[in-house]
C-alpha cells in the first residue's frame, strides 16, 4: 500500500499541484472534522503538496539549462526530510539529480524551516571560519535568536552525509587537464597540535569545465599517498588524464603514470623558479629571475636549451646549483614546449589549484588548530560549495585549446565528447 502511495506523489509532484482536486479534498477533510493544522491538518497537507511541487518545478527548470548547455543531467529519485512551519512540522521529498547539481531555492539542502534561511546562514558563516560561539553571538544581533552551540553543531554535522557522498561521487572518463597539490593545516589529536596535508585534485573535463574532484586527508604530503589518491579516480570512472601537473615531489611523475601511463606530467615551472631562488641574493634576484624566464618562455625546445646554457655561463660560479637542477628535471619541466601557446599557458604551473588553497586559505586564517580532521573538511568542503564562482568556470579561451586537442591527441580525445 505504502508503495502505491508514493508512486501517487511521484506522479503527482512530476505533473504540479493540482489545485482543484485539493480543493475538494479540503472540503471533505473539514467536514470530516479534521483540523486546519497539526499533523493531518487541512492546510498542513496544502504547504505539504505546494513545497513537493515548487521543488519538482526549479528541478525541472535546471535540467532544461542543464540540456541547454551540453549536459545529460537527469533526476536521480528523491529524499525526505521534515521542514518546520507555522502551521507545524510537515514531511517533504525533494528531489535529486544524477550529478548533484541541484540547489533548490525555496527549501534549501540544509534548511529545516520553511521561509527563514537560518540553517543555509549558519553554514555560510561556518564557512568562512566563524566558531560556534562566534556563530551564536551574531544570530543573537542579528535575528534576536538564541541558538545552543549542539543545535549549530547539528546544523553543520548534516553536511556530512553530503560530504562522504561528493567524496565518493562518479567522474568523467577523462579531463584534460589534472592539478594536483597539497596545502598544510594544523589539527589538534591526542592533546597535540599536529600538521597534517589536504590533497586536492582539481580537474578540467573534456569541455573545458574546472572541478574540484576530490580532497584527501593525509598524515603528510607523499608519493605513496598520492598513488592511491589517483587509484580512487580509476575507482570513480576516471578512464584518462592527459596532462598531470604537478610541483616538484620526488617521484611523483613515476607515481602517476604507474595508475594513467598516456598522461603526460608537467613539473610546474614556478615552483622550479621558487626552488631556484630560495638562496639568491637579493641585489641578484630580479636579473636571476630574468634569466631564468628567457628559458621556459623560449619558442621551442632548441631555445630553451641554449638560455639554459647562457644562464650556467652567466650564474654557475654564483648560484652553481640552480642550472643542474633544472638540467636533472628537464623532460617533465619541458613537456609544455611540445604544445601551442594556449595549452602551454594552462599546463606550466599549477597556479589554478593554487588559487584555490589561496580560497581556503583565506577561509580558515583566523583558526589556530581544527579540533579533529572532520571539522576540518566540514569547513572546506562549504566553503568550495558555497563559494563556487571564484572556482568552478571554463578555462579562459578553451575553443583553441580544444582545436589542438582534437588535432594531436584526435579520438583519444574525441570519444569523451559528449
Amino acid at each position: 500500500m505504502k508503495k502505491k502511495t508514493d508512486q501517487s506523489e511521484d506522479q503527482e509532484v512530476k505533473t504540479g499541484f493540482d489545485y482543484k482536486n485539493f480543493e475538494k479534498e479540503a472540503i471533505r477533510g473539514l467536514s470530516e472534522g479534521r483540523d486546519l493544522i497539526g499533523k493531518d491538518g487541512v492546510l498542513t497537507g496544502l504547504i505539504q503538496r505546494i513545497v513537493n511541487a515548487a521543488l519538482e518545478g526549479e528541478l525541472d527548470g535546471q535540467l532544461a539549462n542543464d540540456r541547454k548547455g551540453g549536459r545529460k543531467n537527469r533526476r536521480n529519485g528523491h529524499t525526505s526530510k521534515q521542514l518546520d512551519t507555522s502551521l507545524g512540522t510537515v514531511g517533504i521529498r525533494p528531489p535529486r539529480d544524477r550529478e548533484g547539481r541541484f540547489r533548490p531555492q525555496i527549501v534549501g539542502k540544509w534548511d529545516r524551516q520553511l521561509g527563514t534561511g537560518l540553517d543555509e546562514q549558519i553554514l555560510s558563516m561556518y564557512s568562512l571560519g566563524n566558531s560556534v560561539s562566534d556563530i551564536q553571538q551574531q544570530l543573537q544581533q542579528i535575528y534576536g535568536l538564541e541558538y545552543s552551540a549542539g543545535s549549530i553543531s547539528m546544523v553543520t554535522e548534516r553536511v556530512m552525509e553530503e560530504l562522504l557522498s561528493w567524496q565518493q561521487r562518479p567522474l568523467a572518463s577523462m579531463y584534460v587537464i589534472v592539478y594536483l597539490d597539497a596545502i598544510h593545516f594544523k589539527i589538534r589529536e591526542d592533546g597535540h597540535v599536529q600538521t597534517r596535508a589536504i590533497y586536492t585534485v582539481f580537474g578540467v573535463d573534456v569541455n573545458g569545465m574546472r572541478d574540484v574532484l576530490g580532497l584527501y586527508l593525509g598524515e603528510h604530503e607523499g608519493v605513496h599517498h598520492w598513488g592511491r589518491i589517483l587509484e580512487d579516480l580509476q575507482k570513480r570512472g576516471v578512464e584518462e588524464i592527459i596532462f598531470c601537473c604537478v610541483d616538484g615531489l620526488k617521484g611523483f611523475g613515476d607515481a602517476i603514470q604507474q595508475v594513467y601511463p598516456l598522461a603526460i606530467v608537467q613539473r610546474c615551472i614556478i615552483h622550479m623558479v621558487r626552488t631556484s631562488v630560495r638562496f639568491v641574493g637579493y641585489n641578484d634576484l630580479k636579473k636571476v629571475c630574468a634569466d631564468l624566464r628567457k628559458i621556459y618562455s623560449a619558442a621551442e625546445i632548441k631555445q630553451a636549451e641554449m638560455a639554459l646554457e647562457v644562464f650556467e655561463q652567466t650564474w654557475s660560479k654564483k648560484y652553481k646549483e640552480i642550472a643542474p637542477a633544472w638540467r636533472a628535471n628537464w623532460t617533465e619541466l619541458m613537456m609544455f614546449m611540445q604544445f601551442g601557446k594556449e595549452i602551454r599557458r594552462a599546463i606550466y604551473t599549477t597556479n589554478a589549484v593554487e588559487a584555490l588553497h589561496r580560497q581556503m586559505r583565506k577561509a580558515t586564517k583566523t583558526k589556530g588548530a581544527w579540533v579533529n580532521p572532520k571539522s576540518l573538511l566540514k569547513q572546506l568542503y562549504l566553503n568550495l560549495r558555497l563559494n563556487t564562482k571564484g572556482w568552478k568556470k571554463n578555462v579562459f579561451n578553451w575553443a583553441p585549446i580544444q582545436r589542438e586537442l582534437i588535432e594531436v591527441f584526435g579520438n583519444r580525445y574525441t570519444k569523451h565528447l559528449q
